[in-house]
């Protein structure tokens, strides 16, 4: 499941509707949205978001939020990683070599770790 996709689910669940009843209000099938909770179907475009974003009637930061979980929740990533160092390009395999082992505490770990490094570069 995508971050995108959980919660997609969780505002259906809180709301309590089906994916056949949201899914007739948007246009699509509820086949397609089942995909998108699942990871299963790559991250919906903006027009999308943006009807999904209507359809649970959000606004500013909840809205922001939306938008956020769709553009990372890309179920298949790709890492380029020509041209930087062969211990980038090893890192990038280990992690897509292991990341079905690691719980949440540990990529949480790992996200607070990226997110240190990233403000220590600026």
């Amino acid at each position: 499941m995508t971050p995108f996709g959980a919660k997609m689910r969780a505002l259906r669940t809180e709301r309590g509707v089906s994916q056949k009843d949201m899914a007739a209000a948007l246009g699509v099938s509820a086949a397609y949205l089942s995909a998108l909770e699942h990871g299963r179907r790559g991250a919906p475009g903006w027009p999308m978001v943006q009807k999904i974003i209507g359809y649970f009637n959000v606004i500013w930061d909840d809205a922001e939020e939306l938008e956020k979980l769709a553009w990372n929740s890309h179920p298949r990533i790709v890492v380029d990683t020509a041209g930087l160092s062969p211990q980038a390009t090893a890192f990038a395999n280990k992690l897509a070599g292991t990341i079905r082992r690691l719980d949440g505490a540990d990529l949480a770990s790992l996200d607070a770790t990226l997110e240190e490094a990233l403000r220590r570069k600026g």
